[in-house]
């Protein structure tokens, strides 16, 4: 078995490339178990394990990254192995993309507020045919020279609590977990350090019926990922991982296949796939 990325996306959510040229990617840079977890999508996965076939050994995992509220604050909660044709699923992205549309607008009316005048239709042909996010309007900010870094955009303008930061429609942490079960799917809390006190909220998931952990992600460091790790034990919950390759941000983001996820979190999430069958 090669290399593992579980947190992995494309075009068609805010990611550079297209879903055959992210299996291209992954397969040079020597990975053989990727998942597609675009935000709020799973428009990419059919056309990634399509591409999968050209690659002998490669495995895609269908996977999405569901944007959430919770009370700590937004929450991401990955899906993996999900049934793609279940209705609830589909219906249910498809009204969170849609609110990514209005939320753009509003972002774009309180840039345009502060003297940053871009416009939507850039934004919307900047994310084409996938779901327009916060990373297309920085695009469309950066080629305006507004801003001369990707991240400058979110730390000054469109991070949250930033002026022109506007709130979209959202489902709970909970509703999303039930949501990827219902879908035949393995729910995963993704990157936990993003809210504070992470162990009450992973243990407050877990009763709403968490799976897994994810312990290995980007820059975290080897005392963060053992502090996860524990959590995991204690929980027992499956330790999952990946890069949270957008292709957007050379400098700031962790690069495709980056971080080192052990065998153990794809055997163990195969593994609960199975008994889900």
């Amino acid at each position: 078995m090669g290399k593992i990325d579980l947190h992995i996306h494309t075009t068609a959510s805010d990611g550079k490339f297209k879903p055959a040229e992210m299996v291209r990617k992954a397969w040079e840079n020597g990975l053989t178990h990727i998942a597609i977890t675009d935000h709020d999508s799973i428009n990419g996965v059919i056309p990634a394990q399509e591409a999968a076939k050209s690659y002998p050994g490669m495995t895609v995992i269908a996977g999405v990254e569901i944007n959430t509220d919770n009370a700590a604050g937004e929450l991401h909660i990955l899906g993996y192995f999900l049934d793609c044709s279940n209705e609830e699923l589909i219906s249910t992205l498809e009204r969170l993309r849609n609110s990514r549309i209005e939320r753009a607008k509003g972002m774009i009316a309180r840039l345009q507020n502060l003297g940053v005048n871009i416009d939507y239709q850039r934004v919307r042909a900047l994310a084409g045919t996938g779901s327009v996010g916060r990373p297309h309007i920085a695009q469309a900010m950066l080629e305006k020279n507004y801003i001369s870094t990707f991240k400058e955009a979110f730390i000054k303008y469109i991070g949250h609590g930033g002026p022109a930061y506007v709130e979209r429609d959202k489902i709970t942490s909970a509703g999303a977990t039930q949501l990827v079960l219902r879908a035949k799917g393995v729910p995963v809390l993704a990157h936990p350090f993003t809210c504070e006190n992470p162990e009450s909220v992973i243990g407050e998931l877990k009763t709403s019926g968490l799976m897994g952990l994810e312990v290995y992600y980007g820059s975290y460091s080897p005392e963060q990922v053992e502090e996860l790790r524990r959590i995991a034990d204690k929980y027992d919950l499956v330790p999952t991982g990946g890069s949270d390759f957008h292709g957007l941000d050379v400098l700031a983001e962790s690069q495709l296949g980056s971080v080192e996820v052990p065998v153990e979190s794809i055997e163990r999430l195969m593994t609960l796939e199975r008994k889900k069958d």
